[in-house]
């Protein structure tokens, strides 16, 4: 999962970018409203975490403009105005919760899995065949036993797993889980497919990641 962080105080950005890619989010992060408002218009981002006092646009100012545009991404509001006033504005201008600093670090998780919850399954488990991703534990497991995937394995088989028997490419998996600035080259999907591939088979699995060669990867049953 994909957060967009909008946030101008950088030492809070880095703790919250350690924090979200310690509990498998992917997090890019920006410093200003201009830009947390052209992130948002232009990447698919399955979440965002706004300031509300941010150099060049304010939060609240990017929220109504991101409502205006029709775009749903579930957003949280973080902040340190705390007055009732405040969190009524941010909640009546589209924000889906509204959380004051300081913070309590499971306290901001619970209320990132709440408000993304209906952008996927309610249950924390995905199964394709005979094999079941938890999205609470992170671990892979078929009846044979199971592994605890690192967080860019878990994002990539959530994706996989999400969309079984769907041709995946190799841009999206860099785009949802490397981030768009990133610099990572594009073999190292296949690097990660690669381990994947090596956990399906020691949990004999009766499923498999296929590639179409130049296309991308789907998540198909063994014929």
């Amino acid at each position: 999962m994909k957060i967009l962080l909008a946030e101008d105080e950088r030492s809070l950005v880095r703790a919250l970018v350690k924090i979200l890619e310690k509990n498998n989010y992917t997090a890019e992060a920006v410093y200003n409203g201009e830009d947390a408002l052209a992130y948002l218009e232009t990447g698919d981002y399955d979440a965002a975490i706004l300031d509300i006092m941010m150099p060049k646009m304010d939060g609240i100012t990017v929220l109504k403009k991101v409502r205006e545009k029709g775009i749903t991404t579930p957003i949280l509001m973080l902040t340190a105005k705390s007055e009732v006033d405040d969190i009524v504005t941010g909640l009546d201008s589209g924000a889906n919760d509204y959380l004051t600093k300081p913070f309590d670090t499971k306290e901001l998780l619970a209320r990132i899995r709440a408000m993304t919850r209906g952008n996927h399954a309610t249950d924390n488990k995905l199964t394709f065949g005979n094999i079941t991703l938890d999205r609470a534990t992170f671990e892979l497991s078929s009846p044979t036993g199971s592994f605890r995937l690192a967080n860019k394995e878990f994002q990539m088989m959530e994706i996989l797993m999400s969309n079984p028997q769907n041709l995946i490419s190799t841009e999206k998996f860099l785009e949802k889980i490397w981030g768009l600035d990133s610099d990572a080259e594009i073999n190292v999907v296949w690097v990660y497919i690669s381990y994947l591939r090596k956990k399906l088979s020691a949990l004999n699995a009766n499923i498999q990641i296929r590639a179409a060669r130049n296309a991308g990867y789907s998540l198909e049953v063994v014929s």
